[in-house]
């Protein structure tokens, strides 16, 4: 086959009723699980926040495009050429899901983690790094070159640009500065004042990178329009398989600095001095931090992923997946035992993803509950947020949060809690089976006891 592979082709989404009342197709839709009270019902993936599964579109693109897989930027053949175009092209396809600025470039890299690293590795010299506790641990632990201030868990929006605008005040110097900060919460779902806040950093002589890894996948991400120096992200939150992620924006302190990683790839020109050493002419555009041979079906798939959700129309996504928020917090608000996280209040706008505990209840035991015998996969723990959950919990720092802790009484705090979390794949039955669930667990406990085995929670069997 001659013909170069085309995403147009590709499985088509259900954009034309603007209310977007089917999900969007994904893999693993008609999974059936076994239960421990017999029989099988299909799997309901609530762990979106974690690792979203890829939409049936972005798994037709790419098994349309392995078998004309090449070498990438090297190769004089066809398919080396046909792969560096689809690379590029999908360069292109990410900045413009993105409303990248004339002279912004996107790096491709492994993840959001990575992505703030490579980030945290270019930072001019003495540069001071603002943090909220509130953030995930990619955005929070990798400023380790670099001044670091963590800013206190505010308790409102207005609270956290406020914070902000103090604490750039009493900056002791005029050097370069950078804020970091996410677009919505991975254990609360909750919205950030994204533009309120870049606004804050740039009167502030300071500089703003956004964690939209749980932003990208619910809600369209704009730079231009947001005002952020960068964006971060990962494919494995937006529908795309794992081990591909995006840092875009300002291209400055990415050319100033040393390559992220060095080798092939990231140089243009190298020869041997005189001396002995080494002489290395790096590039200037994104492929200086993008060293060795890259993920072209990694990227393939962000970019088919991205194109994906634009045809699909973000306008009808987002009501859509907002009335499964509604119907999952009008479910938990019916169950006196159930707690809510958040931080800004019970009406605080959020993305399809909510945590909670449930008085009486270990979290691990109660999600292993949810998995057992309703078929429904949740998350429960700290989340890669310590901080903050504990913040939530009001718990003890030195408390482990782990699966195995000793059962929670009446009236006693949990020690981690339970995340569900939904998007554009997610069908209504399985947030209904979710409530439902959540329910019947309160009102009539588990029908089989819980253990830890391996670090996680099972049924004993006995």
């Amino acid at each position: 086959m001659s013909a170069r592979p085309n995403a147009a082709a590709a499985t088509t989404t259900p954009s034309d009723d603007p209310a977007c009342a089917a999900p969007l197709p994904v893999l693993g839709r008609e999974v059936t699980v076994p239960l421990v009270t017999g029989g099988e019902v299909t799997y309901a993936a609530l762990d979106y926040a974690a690792s979203a599964p890829a939409l049936q579109r972005v798994w037709d693109d790419v098994a349309a495009y392995a078998p004309y897989y090449g070498s990438v930027h090297r190769g004089a053949g066809y398919l080396s050429q046909l792969s560096t175009d689809l690379f590029e092209n999908s360069r292109r396809t990410v900045a413009e899901f993105l409303g990248c600025r004339p002279g912004d470039q996107v790096v491709f890299t492994r993840s959001t983690t990575d992505s703030l690293n490579l980030l945290a590795a270019v930072v001019p010299a003495g540069c001071e790094v603002f943090v909220f506790e509130t953030e995930h641990h990619a955005s929070l632990l990798p400023w380790r070159d670099a001044r670091v201030t963590y800013l206190n868990a505010p308790r409102t929006p207005g609270e956290a640009v406020a914070t902000l605008e103090r604490a750039l005040a009493g900056r002791g110097s005029e050097g370069p500065a950078l804020v970091c900060v996410t677009g919505a919460s991975n254990v609360t779902g909750e919205l950030w004042p994204v533009r309120e806040l870049a606004a804050a950093a740039h009167a502030g002589g300071a500089r703003i990178v956004l964690d939209a890894a749980q932003l990208a996948p619910h809600h369209p991400v704009d730079i231009a329009e947001l005002d952020v120096d960068w964006v971060a992200f990962s494919g494995h939150k937006l529908y795309a398989p794992f081990g591909s992620g995006v840092l875009a924006g300002r291209a400055d302190w990415l050319q100033d600095a040393e390559p992220y990683l060095a080798g092939g790839g990231a140089s243009r020109k190298v020869a041997r001095r005189a001396d002995g050493g080494v002489d290395v002419d790096w590039h200037t555009t994104a492929a200086r931090h993008e060293a060795g041979s890259p993920n072209v079906i990694g990227v393939y798939a962000i970019a088919s992923a991205c194109k994906a959700l634009t045809d699909a129309g973000f306008e009808a996504l987002v009501a859509r997946e907002q009335r499964l928020v509604a119907r999952v917090r009008e479910g938990l608000a019916g169950v006196p035992e159930v707690k809510v996280l958040s931080l800004f209040g019970e009406d605080a706008p959020r993305v399809g993803v909510l945590s909670f505990v449930v008085e009486g209840w270990n979290s691990s035991h109660f999600a292993a509950a949810l998995s057992a015998e309703y078929g429904i996969g949740v998350r429960d723990g700290l989340f890669c947020a310590h901080p903050l959950v504990r913040t939530l919990l009001d718990s003890d720092p030195q408390d482990p949060g782990e699966c195995g802790a000793p059962e929670a009484e009446p009236g006693e705090r949990s020690l981690n809690a339970i995340r569900v979390s939904f998007g554009a794949g997610t069908p209504d039955e399985h947030v209904d089976r979710f409530v439902r669930a959540v329910r019947e667990l309160v009102t009539d406990g588990a029908r089989w006891n819980y253990r830890t085995e391996d670090g996680r929670c099972v049924p004993d069997r006995g």
